[in-house]
């Protein structure tokens, strides 16, 4: 098992170093005093985010903590995981973001382009061994797993509670950006995962979601409610975490509900890239480690997001009932980074010959 581990990995980065820059990769760092990299944090005094707006997993009181705290003011501008990877690789030296937050997969392609850069958190322990890179270029600060968010005002109070019931019935479906975002990709990934695929095989998700962009059943906007009314959807696709969030901030939240498709899901996560020409280096790495302190990953957790360290932190009541019931994840499966970061450059191609090219009418 490990010597596969090793090999996935090997051809991961091989494959990413291939489009990737040739410049050396900074030396892996360990955790540091971190009353030395606050003060040197403080005295940048500024932080630059891709990819982690305020409403996003409560990025927002991370944020507001870090210029309490340090005096660190941030500004983001948001963008989906390859354009956060494509963004920093394309400036290099002359980087405008100092973090970034991408899918699992990303970790791993962010350091075979030597775009990112070393750095452990203090808790980097408590961190799952499967949820980081051994030498520090990524770990998962909170995981999701694809669920549905239904809409049952227009669907006149029908669930469907698995994949089958969502293709077999006639529901409109909120998937996004397939090959670009991360949220998006992982759908068709939890799809094939339920129909008897795998990371290698999306076959069999490529030809329902195929079929639903035959009956203009698909929506390729990215999915949200903001505006249910106009959506023209029924059922989003979406992580846990931010169905959960956007289901809290509509009017009525009783129009909408939340699960795990009962016949098999995937759990991923999003990691922090630190940039390696990132303009605020400390700002950078002062973030991170506030992401993994306990205060950091309950914020997480009061943005719905499951903090990847909850095994070692004592969430409220009021916290964890926020949360979906954990019998709900009993089918969901871990994804596959290695092997997932290899498959999902192949899925733009994938999804544009196989489901767009049918699709009647694609929102």
């Amino acid at each position: 098992m490990i010597a596969l581990r090793c090999l996935l990995i090997s051809v991961a980065l091989a494959c990413c170093q291939a489009v990737g820059a040739a410049e050396a990769i900074p030396a892996p760092s360990e955790p540091q005093d971190l009353s030395g990299l606050a003060a040197a944090a403080s005295k940048e005094g500024r932080l630059r985010s891709a990819g982690m707006p305020d409403t996003w997993a409560n990025w927002r009181s991370t944020w507001a903590d870090l210029k309490r705290l340090y005096g660190i003011k941030h500004e983001d501008e948001n963008m989906n995981s390859a354009v956060i990877i494509s963004r920093m690789a394309a400036e290099g030296a002359q980087a405008s973001p100092d973090i970034g937050d991408v899918g699992f997969e990303y970790g791993a392609i962010a350091r075979g382009r030597g775009i990112s850069r070393p750095h452990k958190p203090a808790q980097w322990a408590q961190i799952p061994a499967w949820a980081k890179d051994q030498d520090g270029y990524w770990a998962l600060a909170y995981t999701g797993t694809i669920a549905f968010l239904v809409n049952t005002r227009r669907t006149g109070g029908r669930i469907p509670h698995s994949w089958q019931e969502l293709f077999e019935g006639r529901y409109s479906v909120g998937i996004g950006e397939v090959g670009s975002s991360a949220q998006s990709s992982a759908s068709v990934l939890a799809a094939a995962i339920a129909l008897g695929g795998d990371e290698s095989n999306l076959q069999p998700a490529l030809q329902q979601f195929a079929k639903l962009a035959q009956q203009g059943r698909l929506v390729l906007r990215n999915p949200g409610p903001a505006r249910p009314e106009q959506a023209g959807v029924d059922v989003f696709l979406m992580w846990d975490f931010l169905a959960l969030s956007q289901r809290d901030k509509l009017p009525k939240p009783s129009d909408y509900a939340v699960l795990i498709p009962a016949d098999g899901s995937v759990t991923s996560g999003y990691t922090t890239v630190l940039n390696r020409h990132a303009p605020h280096p400390h700002a950078a790495e002062l973030a991170r480690e506030y992401i993994f302190s306990d205060a950091g990953q309950l914020n997480l957790a009061q943005g719905f997001a499951r903090p990847i360290r909850i095994e070692h932190l004592q969430l409220p009541d009021s916290l964890r009932q926020r949360l979906l019931d954990s019998a709900q994840y009993k089918n969901a499966r871990v994804i596959k980074p290695f092997v997932w970061a290899w498959e999902v450059k192949k899925l733009p191609a994938l999804w544009q010959r196989e489901v767009l090219a049918r699709s009647t009418a694609a929102p």
